[in-house]
This record gives C-alpha cells, structure tokens and sequence, in this order.
C-alpha cells in the first residue's frame, strides 16, 4: 500500500491571546495527500486575504495537474515518464503562480500594497513528500527517537547565523531579528526552498506557523504533543503555545503515515543507512540534516548483480559510487587492487572532471550503491550556496590527502632508486670469471 493511500491528519487554527484577527490559513486536501499552512501579513486584515489567495491558488494548481502524480505513482513508462524533478517543478510553479496572484491583488488596492504571506506546502506522493517553502513557517519530520525541521526559516536572524559574522548573543539584541527575508507576494516572483523526502510508515509530519514554533525551545518538544491521539495532538500544541503567551496566531497541520500503530522498521533501518553511509563521508560529514536531506534527494540507489562491472577502466564516467550494502573488487589492467565495503567509495574525481576511468569496479556478489551523478551534483552547488561551499572546501581536503599520498608515493620511489646497489654482495663475481677488457686499439 503507498502511503498516500494511509494518510492520517489533525489541524487546528487559533487567533491567540493577543490578535483580533487571524490572519493564518491552512488547507488540507486528503485525495491529493496535500497539507498548507500559511501565516499572512500586511495589516488590515490583508495578511488573512494573502494568505487565502495563496493557500487556494497552489490548491487549484496542484489539482490540475493530479494526472501528472497519478503517472508518477504507477510509474508510467516511456518518453512521458514523469520524474521526481516534475513534480518539484509542479510545486514550485503553484507557489509561484499564488506568488504571482497575491502580488496582483495587492496593485488593486492600496490597502493591500506589500501585503504578503509565508508558505509551507506538503505534498505526499507514493511513497516521498515534496515540500515546498518560503518565510518562516516550518515542517518537522519525527522518525523513531529524532524530531527535525526540514526546512530552513528565511528570517534575518537565520541569514546572520548562516554568515557567522556575529555571535547569538548578539543578533539576540539586533532590532527586527524576526522579519522575514522571503514572503510569497510581495514580488512578482519569489525564491521558493524544495525538498524532496523519503518516507516510511510510522513517519510523522508537522506544519506550523511561527506563532507555534516561535515558542519551542527546541523540536523534542514536540514529542508529548505527538504522542496524543486524534486531534488531541494539535490541541496539546495550540494550548502550549497560548500558555506560553499566544501573542500570534496559532496553526498547525500533524501528519501520520501508515495505519494506527503501523512502523515499517526495515524501511526506516533503509532510510537510516542511506542517510548516515553519506553522512559519514568526508565530502558530506560537515553537513547539516536538512543539507543532508537535499542530498539525498539527488541520489539514486543501485543493485548489481554478482560480477556486474559498475565501472570499465578507460570509459568516460560522471558518478561517483559508495557502497551501501555487499562489496566491490577494484582492479586495473587485470589485476586486482582492493575490495570495498559498506561506506567506501570510488570515482569521486568524477564529480568535477571527464577523464577516462583509471580502475574497473565489480560486485561482488548481490551489492547495493549510491550513486551521484555529476549534473545532479552541480545543480546542488549552484542552488545550496551554504551546501556548496562545504562540499567544495571537503573536496579540496579530499585533493590535497591524495597529493600528500602520491607525495609519499614518489618519495619512496625516489628513495628505492638511490638506494646502493648491492647485487655483487649478494652474487658475487669470482675475478677469474671478470671479462677482460677489449683491446685498445693500435696508435
């Protein structure tokens, strides 16, 4: 059964201890597994008429194209194979669209001028959640005993953190540190974070506006609430926020996959594995979960059968390959090198470069690989700037623990060659057995 078809929900809205109007939105729609939560701005009550218009539009928008995920679910084949970048580019457009539609409505009324909303959509297909984001709502995933946020508040407070020129102490005391740096509307066009998850029976989803989260300390307060059943989930997180002070208004969406008690462990063991073999790579291990998560959506999972050749020496490649599951004999000119296991990897000069292939890799047995490719992995850098400047000083440490290797390498050649030769003291000539010199030609 895919997940979409086993989809429990709660939502909830509340205008707080201090608002008169509630200018957040949420839509649930349960055939198309869609979740929105959206939290409106712009005074007169034009925060609520942003945060509709928006909530609405990438509602029709995603509807319209339900063929499109219905294709993707079956895995329909041929030169119309829709691909998980289609259904990106599908939310992504909604948002923009809705981008587009509150910006029009705000250049017919003055009151409405610069009006605007955050936005945080999830939609789950199959057995994967795309997301869609801007401003600083948020969505946490809660997967056994680990509660994150999946996505990334545009907040100035978040832009300083990232840049690290001051300390939290002190952006604590710069004025506005909560203003949002990205809101749908405002512009015609707006820069919009996507997301693609992998999910799992058991898996829990959460959307929340900032009246909510603003008052978490951290996401393992989440965990209580959580544990609930039925809408007393989200009304354990609306009261905690509004004992807490409920100066905004409050919205949250919790989303359960799966039925009642349902836990796919071996899927989760899966996820878990896939997640740390890259984590612990040394091109990924500086990277946060969320920049691990951006990853992972890029990469693509492969089974070798025993004796297959994932690399032939001397072909052109452009993936680099590490292992998840079995192993891998390299060799080169026939002769073999080295084995690899779970977490190893080969061919990551592939990433920057189009050389030949210096080695060939073969299952050993029935194996499993990650593999990335070099295009996937260049779209990574050009969108995740903060991702992009870790990989790349990672990739530089990669280079230069090769340079000090071959170093050593020629080094000890070098050595062995200037060594003394000491062949006669071990096969020593009898001087009897010494050719004698040729003769000196005649003056």
């Amino acid at each position: 059964m895919r997940l979409s078809d086993s989809i429990r929900f709660h939502a909830a809205t509340d205008v707080g201890k201090v608002r008169e109007h509630n200018e957040d939105n949420f839509l649930v729609d349960k055939k198309l597994a869609l979740f929105i939560v959206a939290d409106g701005m712009g005074g007169h009550a034009a925060g609520e008429v942003a945060s509709a218009i928006a909530v609405r539009t990438v509602h029709e928008e995603i509807k319209r194209e339900s063929e499109l995920l219905d294709d993707y679910v079956s895995g329909a084949t041929g030169a119309s194979k829709v691909t998980p970048k289609d259904v990106v580019a599908l939310v992504d457009n909604a948002v923009q669209r809705a981008c587009s539609k509150v910006h029009e409505e705000a250049a017919t009324d003055v009151a409405k001028r610069g009006m605007g909303t955050t936005l945080s959509v999830l939609l789950v297909v199959g057995n994967q959640g795309f997301i869609a984001h801007v401003g600083d709502s948020r969505i946490y995933l809660a997967r056994d005993a680990r509660i994150q946020q999946v996505t990334e508040d545009h907040t100035v407070y978040n832009e300083l953190i990232k840049r690290g020129k001051l300390t939290r102490e002190q952006i604590e005391k710069v004025q506005q540190k909560n203003a949002i740096t990205r809101a749908v509307g405002v512009y015609e066009r707006v820069e919009v974070d996507t997301l693609v998850i992998d999910l799992t029976a058991g898996d829990t989803l959460v959307l929340a506006s900032d009246g909510l989260h603003g008052y978490l300390e951290s996401p393992e307060e989440l965990r209580g609430p959580l544990s609930l059943d039925g809408d007393a989930s989200v009304k354990a997180l609306i009261s905690l926020a509004n004992d807490r002070g409920g100066k905004d208004n409050i919205t949250t969406i919790v989303v359960k996959l799966g039925e009642e008690g349902a836990v796919d462990a071996a899927r989760a063991r899966r996820l878990a594995l896939k997640r740390d073999v890259l984590a612990n790579m040394p091109l990924f291990s500086r990277l946060t979960e969320r920049e691990l998560l951006r990853v992972m959506q890029a990469v693509e999972v492969r089974t070798h059968r025993d004796g297959e050749v994932v690399i032939r020496e001397g072909d052109k490649g452009d993936e680099l390959f590490i292992v998840l599951d079995g192993k891998v004999v390299v060799s080169r000119g026939g002769q073999q090198l080295t084995h690899l296991g779970p977490g190893e990897h080969v061919g990551e000069m592939a990433l920057i470069r189009s050389a030949p292939r210096s080695a060939t890799v073969t299952a050993v047995g029935s194996a499993e690989l990650i593999a990335i490719r070099r295009a996937d992995f260049f779209e990574i850098l050009r969108k995740e700037h903060e991702v992009a400047v870790k990989m790349l000083w990672q990739f530089l440490g990669v280079l230069a623990d090769r340079l000090d290797q071959t170093s050593s390498e020629l080094h000890d050649a070098k050595r062995e060659l200037a060594a003394e030769d000491v062949t006669s003291d071990i096969f020593p000539i009898d001087v009897d057995e010494t050719p004698s010199a040729p003769p000196s030609a005649s003056r």
